[in-house]
């Protein structure tokens, strides 16, 4: 009970009596002649003045008597309830923010002392050796023992003079910089210590310039995490090597490379106090920006220097006359960022940002980055199209096709993946290194020539075809509306009926469109599209022969399809992301292929580009010494726009392509063979293992083979002509002979004697020598002529013009050494 001055029980107030004690004082008549109008204003003021009235009585008697309101007044309690939770729930937000770094997480104390100042972001490859850095950071570590003690010294009396007594924060210095800055009316001092300082330029850069409650009580977590993990030298190690100190250049050793042209260990004095001057301002204080603010700085140094004693006054007096001398040539980074794949990884780093999983904040020179690549095949890759492109050059300019300007000019790419998981193991853009360049592997859209046929017998042999299946290579009219397209073969030269397999082997155009015309371009371009062609393909009679616009990547992706059975793969370079404390940012998931392709299908596909390779268009890869299996496809645009070469083993698949990006012709004869396959032969000799190493492809279930003839595409016989081995799906293989065929087979009562014995004397019965040469004085057999023909075809392969003309005269001589023989059989009849 409140009592009276004179000690008298006081009279209680309650809310509800102060508020009738106001309505009575404020309850006054009007004047008795006021207009109504007035009358009515007259009471809107009385009943304001009440209200303003009530909440003023209502304050007091809270402040005076807060237990018996909340006693009397359930409103009162619930108000006190609210507030109480959301004050609670405050505190519980806070303590989260503060204990979680910001609910960015905390570093580690293992994390923490692992951490150095980045040099540029690493790009790691599947063997964790280094790439390459990620950007270029003008930075050099090195341990504290090679700062000299007098520049620690001045870096600790200018920055934080209390630095070995604080624990990462300077409470004396945050209460006099607040006093400075009250008296000042605005922020003049701050009171960063070394510690806060490193915590700022490590975690929060990107709020580097914010001015704010919440960045300092940041500063102040980190600098305790920091304390707590690390030893004073080891603190300020870290701090002179991350600091950036001007023109482009962080720590105290690149800056003093950069200002001086010498290492910091052997800095004197007078720039070591220079050196100290720029963390407050660097781009302002430094000598190459401003020479007389330099020195300006310099001396507050000296001043400093001498205050705290750091220095005896002679030294500092000799220190103060020396003169300011740069070097006269700015620091340069001998290691630059001189990949490739520098350039596509930060594709995927792009992405990922824009997705939200690498904070924008985190800059690329702040990251480690786990990738795909193969460090020996990008080394490779990249000098296999730097000099298969300026081969080209030289060769257009000594045939007449001269390279006048920059769009001229020869330019490659690369490709090179895993074919089981789609892992990137080389790519390159371009033959020489472009920074945030066109990087044709990836975005260049280019006819591919004959490498998209194929797609065209993988569709044939879906809808039965086999690779005995004859085709006519003759040259075709096809209707397309009130236009007739007559797509000719290389060399305008044609073979007539041949098997489906020779067909591709000679990449015989025609035949080709005839095929694609049987089982519909739709269908073509749908398995295209399914093995990993992207770009939109026209469903015209051309797209047989490439008429589409694909980048590299694309196209060696789909091939990978061939080469592991049927599975479509997805290409990816990178698949674990950190930051510079090790942290995981993000990490790739397996994925599982889509599979495109039965098996047998696949497999007859990689049977039917193995012919390619040893014995057609691509038999260049043969003739630079590449063993074991191989399958692949050239390709040649119009006028030889683009020339490609796109092949696989069972362990890598890869794709070379050439052109300008202007397009024009790349010389007189410019084809895939030519040019594109023997740079693939390159690269995988220098970059990769032998093929002989891999376990070539097995026929999978439902494939058998059988003994057929070339000329007929149906079973062999000794009465037919040369014969092959050949593979078919179960229940395709022919059933017919080739003696069903008038034309070809032979007609005598016994087959011809192919298995002759040899006497001891090292002659066969008939007189020919081992070598296959009669004995001196006999003629020589057409079979000799015969066999010296097939070893000619054989030396010529890797020339389209001279395999076709030598094909011409082998069939001649067949049929002339069957009249040959027939014409024996009926004299010794007779």
């Amino acid at each position: 009970m409140d009592m009276q001055p004179n000690g008298s029980p006081a009279e209680t107030v309650t809310p509800d009596a102060a508020v009738d004690e106001v309505r009575r004082d404020a309850c006054h008549d009007a004047p008795p002649d006021a207009a109504p109008a007035s009358r009515a204003s007259w009471r809107a003021r009385l009943a304001l003045g009440r209200r303003i009235g009530q909440v003023k009585n209502g304050i007091r008697f809270a402040l005076r008597h807060p237990v018996q309101l909340l006693r009397t007044s359930r409103a009162a309690r619930r108000v006190l309830a609210w507030s109480m939770a959301v004050a609670g729930i405050w505190m519980v937000v806070m303590s989260t923010w503060w204990w979680s770094c910001g609910w960015q997480g905390c570093p580690t104390p293992t994390q923490l002392r692992a951490w150095r100042p980045t040099e540029g972001g690493t790009l790691l490859a599947r063997d964790s050796s280094v790439v390459s850095a990620l950007s270029v950071v003008r930075r050099v570590n090195v341990p504290l023992a090679r700062v000299p003690d007098h520049v620690r010294a001045a870096f600790i009396a200018v920055e934080d003079r209390r630095f070995h007594a604080h624990q990462g924060v300077d409470w004396r210095g945050v209460v006099r910089a607040s006093v400075s800055n009250l008296r000042a009316g605005s922020v003049r001092e701050g009171a960063s210590t070394i510690t806060m300082q490193l915590a700022r330029n490590v975690f929060l850069g990107n709020r580097a310039t914010e001015r704010s409650w919440g960045r300092k009580l940041l500063e102040w977590r980190y600098a305790q995490l920091l304390e707590a993990a690390l030893s004073k030298d080891e603190i300020l190690e870290r701090y002179l090597n991350a600091i950036y100190l001007g023109n482009g250049v962080y720590g105290v050793e690149a800056a003093s490379r950069d200002l001086f042209g010498k290492g910091v260990g052997d800095l004197t004095l007078s720039e070591g106090a220079l050196l100290a001057g720029l963390p407050k301002a660097p781009s302002s204080y430094s000598p190459r920006n401003d020479r007389t603010k330099a020195l300006n700085r310099r001396a507050v140094v000296f001043d400093v220097l001498e205050r705290e004693q750091v220095a005896d006054a002679a030294a500092l007096r000799a220190a103060r006359r020396a003169p300011l001398k740069l070097a006269r040539r700015e620091f340069v980074l001998t290691r630059t960022v001189d990949s490739w794949a520098v350039e596509a990884v930060r594709t995927t780093l792009d992405s990922l940002r824009a997705a939200g999983i690498i904070p924008q904040a985190l800059n690329d020179g702040q990251l480690k980055v786990w990738s795909t690549i193969d460090r020996k095949a990008q080394i490779a890759a990249e000098r296999v199209i730097a000099a298969g492109a300026g081969q080209i050059d030289d060769e257009r300019n000594g045939t007449g096709f001269s390279v006048r300007n920059a769009g001229d000019r020869t330019q490659g790419a690369l490709v090179a993946l895993d074919p089981a998981t789609g892992a990137v193991r080389a790519i390159v853009g371009g033959r020489r290194l472009e920074r945030k360049g066109f990087n044709r592997a990836l975005r260049a859209r280019r006819q591919p020539g004959s490498t998209f046929k194929p797609f065209v017998y993988a569709v044939a042999l879906m809808h039965g075809y086999t690779p005995a299946s004859m085709v006519d290579d003759e040259p075709v009219e096809i209707g397309s509306g009130r236009d007739t397209w007559r797509p000719a073969n290389y060399g305008d030269e044609y073979a007539g009926r041949i098997t489906l397999r020779d067909a591709l082997a000679r990449s015989a155009n025609a035949a080709t469109v005839r095929v694609s015309h049987e089982v519909g371009v739709p269908a073509i371009a749908s398995l295209a599209h399914a093995q990993g062609i992207t770009s939109d393909l026209p469903l015209v009679p051309a797209l047989a022969l490439g008429a589409a616009a694909v980048t590299p990547l694309e196209l060696t992706t789909a091939y990978a399809a061939f080469a592991n059975g049927g599975t479509r793969v997805v290409p990816h370079l990178v698949e674990r992301v950190e930051d510079q404390f090790g942290r995981l940012l993000w990490e790739r998931k397996a994925m599982t292929g889509t599979r495109v392709l039965q098996a047998p299908d696949a497999f007859l596909v990689t049977s039917l580009l193995q012919s390619v390779v040893d014995r057609g268009t691509g038999r260049a890869i043969r003739d630079l010494g590449i063993r074991g299996p191989v399958a692949g496809k050239t390709g040649t645009t119009n006028d030889g726009t683009d020339v490609w070469f796109v092949g696989y083993t069972p362990t890598l698949v890869a794709g070379v392509w050439f052109g300008a990006d202007t397009p024009q012709p790349l010389g007189w004869n410019a084809s895939g063979g030519r040019l594109a396959a023997p740079v693939w032969a390159r690269f995988l000799r220098d970059g990769w293992h032998s093929p002989e190493q891999d376990s070539p492809w097995r026929p999978p279930p439902g494939i058998e083979s059988q003994q057929i003839d070339i000329g007929t595409g149906k079973l062999a016989s000794d009465w037919c002509g040369p014969s092959r081995r050949e593979y078919f799906r179960t229940g395709t293989q022919p059933t017919a002979s080739c003696e069903d065929e008038t034309r070809l087979a032979m007609r005598d009562d016994e087959p011809p004697d192919w298995q002759d014995d040899w006497r001891q004397d090292g002659l066969r019965q008939d007189g020919l020598r081992p070598d296959g040469l009669r004995q001196e004085g006999r003629r020589i057999d057409a079979d000799d002529i015969s066999a010296a023909v097939e070893n000619l075809l054989e030396a010529t392969r890797s020339n389209d013009k001279i395999r076709h003309i030598t094909g011409k005269v082998m069939k001649e001589l067949q049929r002339a050494i069957e009249r040959e023989r027939r014409a024996r059989r009926d004299q010794e009849r007779n």
